[in-house]
């Protein structure tokens, strides 16, 4: 009762009579494929930028550090001099450099507004470093520190770092499992849709068999119908989709956090794999509603 997936593709209009052209069961199948479609460009999308994002932001903290310090006015001066002497000697420090307070200024300015009188306020200095490829010794340079400047603390950007990987996998882990409820849920609908279908030819398919049909002959009515539905609609979600994906704002027209949304270079082509993804759920389910249903009637 097996059947090879290239059959698929020869007609046979003898056997495309038992399965309706058109009614409701063609209208839920191709509508399921194509919103599916849909929502799986999109989530496929949102999740890969949003894990690029977290990747970005986690690439750009690493292999840098922050030195804080904080004292009374009148010894900060001395104590930057001091910590910029001792990062100068500090294996595995490539370069340092303290902040001045028109950076600190452009930092805080999305925050608080371009007229803060960063000058008035007892804000830390702030000193940012580079780590060489060996990278350092983190807990010897908290010792140094605490020893030569008791006012300096330093962020190796840990606390940041180890959310950004985590938001990462736990995105690209949200975008299989989403993938996977449409796939099931794309199955379940073409499945009621091909059972529907099955019962509303009943009287059709026990004189099939009363003739002689195979019930292989019968299936492959009803496999060939459905998936070429499957895949039409989920041809057309996939291009709506991807044209949508296309027309989301750019980064200059919306702000930073919106860089890469969106497909990227060879990423564009995956959305390509969907169709046929959805042809092959449709086959699967179909044919095993239709050979459950035949095993039924005997």
């Amino acid at each position: 009762m097996k059947f090879a997936v290239p059959q698929l593709l020869a007609a046979d209009r003898q056997a495309d009579r038992v399965v309706p052209p058109s009614g409701f069961t063609a209208q839920l199948t191709l509508f399921t494929a194509g919103a599916m479609a849909f929502l799986a460009v999109f989530a496929l999308a949102l999740s890969l930028a949003s894990g690029r994002l977290a990747e970005r932001w986690a690439s750009a903290l690493a292999g840098t550090a922050t030195i804080r310090i904080s004292a009374p006015p009148e010894q900060l001066d001395t104590q930057v001099a001091a910590v910029l002497a001792l990062l100068s000697t500090t294996p595995g420090i490539a370069s340092a450099r303290a902040i001045d307070t028109a950076e600190q200024r452009a930092l805080l300015e999305p925050w608080f507004g371009p007229d803060l009188p960063v000058d008035a306020l007892p804000l830390p200095r702030l000193i940012e470093l580079t780590e060489a490829g060996a990278g350092y010794d983190g807990e010897g340079l908290r010792l140094r520190l605490a020893a030569e400047a008791p006012g300096a603390v330093l962020d190796d950007h840990t606390r940041w770092r180890r959310p950004m990987a985590q938001a990462a996998e736990r995105l690209r882990l949200l975008g299989v499992l989403s993938l996977a409820l449409i796939a099931g849920a794309t199955a379940a609908m073409i499945t009621l849709a091909a059972n529907a279908a099955l019962s509303a030819n009943l009287p059709v398919i026990r004189v099939l068999r009363l003739v002689g049909a195979k019930d292989t002959y019968i299936v492959r009515a009803f496999v060939r119908r459905f998936t070429m539905r499957a895949l039409t609609g989920a041809a057309i979600g996939t291009v709506l989709a991807m044209v949508g994906v296309a027309l989301l704002p750019r980064a200059d027209e919306a702000g930073a956090f919106l860089t890469g949304l969106g497909f990227q270079g060879a990423g564009w082509l995956l959305p390509l794999l969907l169709p046929p993804i959805a042809a092959l759920v449709a086959f699967a389910a179909t044919r095993y509603a239709a050979f459950r249903t035949l095993k039924g009637m005997t």
